[in-house]
């Protein structure tokens, strides 16, 4: 009996009585209690922070300074209207390419994380994929969507057989003039550059008898990106190249190249241009076109907007565009110009930062940067719209220029590669009796000295 008595107090823990309160709680039972009062309140704190709405992912954009702030404030102002959920922090560079390249490699080689998203020269993806600063954007941008762009401008934004950038607009460079005068003294747009330099100085010539003081041509010739991309166009134009498509070795010290050079220090700079041009970047040398102060000015498409803004220009409905010229027996090139889009690879948050190089990029945007900006869109489709025409006619005429731009040379030492062109071209162009066959063939061998490293 007192066996059994005992088996009825016990119990069986497993058939759902409760043992005496001098026996010990079951282990499984404690279990339970500690997940609920802890565990499932720590998870459920956790859920909510991830999928809070209203929480904001900071996305952070290195940007160069534009030349018109007023229509990026509108593009920004859309974005964060249509992304509540993103926060767009925006550090502005400098406008010149070469001191946003240093500024934003210094970042990236510092593994910052306060940039997410940056704008890249044509020139800068090959750079960039090696170093590992830039991420692989082939599973945000398949083949397909590559299609609906120009080709020169993806295949400038592959390497090693991945895409680093979206294209946001295209350049090449392109001559401006001022069609009243050239209409005054019976000349056509100029076909080639020798032509150029004698309208130029019979106009100078005639203008100042009349009381008007003019420079025949306006350029970028500082010594910074915007040289190479000139001094390449009259290399080009008069057979030249700066790297030999067929041996892959540079070929400054050819006679095609080092007669281009030389053409140009004794007749553009020396002749028909002031010698203040070799301090020009692109917004001083289109200052001098837009306050009436130049016949002829190169640069890139944007400038026909400004020079056809009256709260800007003097010369508004006074300006014509064409190609620029190329030498006897040559033909005319352009640089291939341009900036793209791309994802720091130590960004914190890729995904939002794609969806702000989406937005950008889309085909509303391009649009509303081709006509507020004059910038020339990468998208095909664009160059069919009516209203892009209209503000743009000159889309039309130069869509050859655009799709047969000729690119700077592809490299990841390109940075090295431009030193040495803009310490050449500067030197050569800067004195009367330089000596250019001397330092072409320097330039010549520290290139190919770069190039040996990459082969």
């Amino acid at each position: 009996m007192v066996s059994g008595a005992n088996q009825a107090h016990t119990g069986n823990p497993t058939s759902g009585e409760y043992a005496p309160m001098n026996r010990k709680f079951p282990l499984t039972a404690w279990k339970r209690v500690f997940f609920i009062l802890f565990v499932l309140p720590i998870f459920f704190v956790y859920a909510c922070m991830e999928k809070n709405p209203s929480e904001k992912t900071t996305v952070r954009f290195l940007t160069w300074k534009p030349n018109q702030p007023e229509v990026w404030e509108e593009i920004y102002h859309i974005f964060e209207k249509e992304y509540p959920n993103i926060s767009l922090l925006r550090e502005t560079g400098p406008q010149s390419s070469t001191a946003f390249h240093n500024l934003l490699t210094q970042k990236l080689k510092n593994k910052s994380q306060d940039v997410d998203v940056f704008f890249m020269d044509v020139v800068w993806p090959p750079e960039f994929a090696s170093a590992g600063w830039a991420e692989a954007l082939d599973g945000y941008f398949p083949e397909e969507d590559r299609q609906k762009f120009l080709k020169a401008p993806i295949l400038a934004n592959t390497y090693g057989g991945h895409i680093w950038g979206i294209p946001l607009f295209i350049d090449s460079g392109v001559l401006f003039y001022r069609k009243d005068l050239l209409n005054r003294y019976g000349f056509n747009p100029p076909e080639r550059w020798e032509h150029l330099v004698d309208q130029a100085e019979r106009i100078m010539s005639e203008e100042s008898d009349r009381g008007f003081a003019l420079t025949g041509y306006s350029g970028q010739f500082k010594q910074y990106e915007g040289l190479v991309c000139n001094m390449m166009e009259f290399i080009l134009s008069h057979g030249g190249h700066i790297i030999d498509p067929g041996t892959g070795n540079a070929a400054l010290d050819r006679a095609p190249a080092v007669d281009a050079v030389t053409f140009v220090r004794d007749n553009v700079i020396g002749r028909v241009g002031n010698r203040g041009m070799l301090t020009y970047q692109e917004s001083e040398s289109l200052d001098v076109f837009t306050q009436g102060r130049a016949v002829f000015h190169r640069n890139w498409p944007y400038a026909w907007q400004i020079c056809n803004d009256p709260s800007r220009s003097t010369i508004t409905g006074k300006v014509g565009i064409a190609k620029l010229p190329h030498f006897k027996g040559g033909e005319s090139h352009s640089t291939l110009g341009g900036w793209q889009l791309g994802i720091s690879a130590y960004s914190k948050d890729k995904e939002a930062a794609w969806q702000f190089v989406k937005f950008l990029t889309s085909s509303r945007i391009q649009k509303l940067l081709a006509v507020k900006s004059g910038k020339a869109p990468t998208r095909k489709a664009l160059y069919a719209d009516p209203e892009i025409i209209e503000k743009n006619p000159h889309f039309d005429s130069l869509k050859e220029v655009f799709l047969t731009a000729y690119p700077r040379p592809r490299s990841p030492l390109y940075p090295s590669i431009s030193n040495v062109l803009q310490r050449y071209f500067s030197s050569a162009l800067s004195s009367y009796d330089s000596p250019v066959q001397q330092e072409a063939s320097e330039a010549t061998k520290q290139i190919d000295h770069f190039i040996a490293l990459t082969k």
